[in-house]
Parts: structure tokens; C-alpha cells; sequence
């Protein structure tokens, strides 16, 4: 069975990545190869902090890894704010006053459209591979539901009502950002 590290420690990305990959791929995250250091995300795009978080892990330990980034893409915000997602309302990375932000400054707009963007930066015997997936949606007026993490109370994916926070982690999972690049990471994956 192949082994694959995944460079993060988000318990919530490991879920949803795991159920995606199933079994036939050992997936293993930084804690379980005794990394704990913070990678710094200093890059401008989703692909350079991808690629940093996979790169710095590919040098240090000579394993196959593959790391992501994710940005909210607002239309009203001129595709903010991206890169920046999860610090937005500081560096702290609170989800919470990430979503108070992004909601106060959409207060009077009209345009929510928005769309979550994942890059995969993929290390795999020292060639890099990106991959990528994206969802389109709007952005609510409130946070809704209790599931998921970061903007997902405020997300609401094209062909729905619910937010993703309101969908169970097995509906997300069919239809989100992650799962789409993740899904082309696999794919790609059993032909190599």
C-alpha cells in the first residue's frame, strides 16, 4: 500500500480528505512523522503556499506529501479574500471573525457570488504536481449550521439552500472544493 503524507494537521481537512481516498492509500499527517512546526503561508497565490507546505516536508524527510490551500473568492470583493482567507480578520486565524469580516463588509451588497478555490501541491519522487477544484456558490446573510469549519456557515453551494455547514460531511464531500481537487489527486494517483 502507497504511503502519502499529508502536510497538515487540520483534523478537519484529514477527515474529509481520508473519506475521500479511502483505503487504498495510507494517509498520514505531520503529528504522525513527528512534524509540529508551523509552516509559514508567505506565498501570494493558493499555489505557492501549497507548494511551500509540500516542498518543506518533501526536503526534510524525502517522503511523498501533498499539502493544500484554500481561498474564499469573493466576486463583490474582488476575488478577496483569497489567499488571505484564513487570516483575514487577523493573524490569528479565527473562523469566527473571519465570518464577521466577510459578512460586515457584504452588508449592503447585492452581488454574494462567490467560490471556493483548493490548489494541491503534490511531491511524488521529487516531481510537483498541482491540482485543483473549485466550487461556485453565494454567500449567505447569516451563519447557518454547525458543521464543517471556517466559511461554511456562510457558503452556499450553486444547486442548493442548505450551506455547507448545514450539509452532512458525506453531502460536502461530493460536492466541495477539497473533494474535487482531491478527487483529481487520486485519479492521478492510481495511474502512476
Amino acid at each position: 500500500m502507497r504511503k502519502l503524507v499529508f502536510a497538515t494537521n487540520n483534523l478537519h481537512k484529514l477527515s474529509e480528505v481520508r473519506d475521500i481516498i479511502g483505503s487504498r492509500i495510507e494517509l498520514l499527517n505531520l503529528n504522525d512523522i513527528g512534524f509540529n512546526e508551523e509552516i509559514p503561508e508567505t506565498a501570494s497565490t493558493l499555489e505557492g503556499n501549497a507548494s511551500l507546505k509540500s516542498s518543506t516536508i518533501y526536503k526534510k524527510f524525502g517522503i511523498d506529501c501533498f499539502a493544500d490551500d484554500t481561498g474564499l473568492e469573493v466576486d463583490a470583493l474582488n476575488g478577496g479574500p483569497g489567499v488571505y482567507s484564513a487570516r483575514y480578520a487577523g493573524a490569528e486565524n479565527d473562523a469566527d471573525k473571519n465570518t464577521a469580516k466577510l459578512l460586515g463588509e457584504l452588508i449592503s451588497t447585492t452581488n454574494r457570488k462567490a467560490q471556493f478555490r483548493t490548489v494541491i501541491s503534490l511531491i511524488l519522487n521529487g516531481s510537483e504536481y498541482f491540482f485543483e477544484g473549485i466550487v461556485e456558490g453565494v454567500i449567505s446573510r447569516e451563519k447557518r449550521g454547525n458543521e464543517g469549519f471556517g466559511y461554511d456557515p456562510v457558503f452556499i453551494p450553486d444547486g442548493y439552500t442548505k450551506s455547507f455547514a448545514e450539509l452532512s460531511a458525506k453531502e460536502k464531500n461530493t460536492i466541495s472544493h477539497r473533494a474535487r481537487a482531491t478527487q483529481k489527486l487520486y485519479e492521478f494517483l492510481l495511474k502512476v
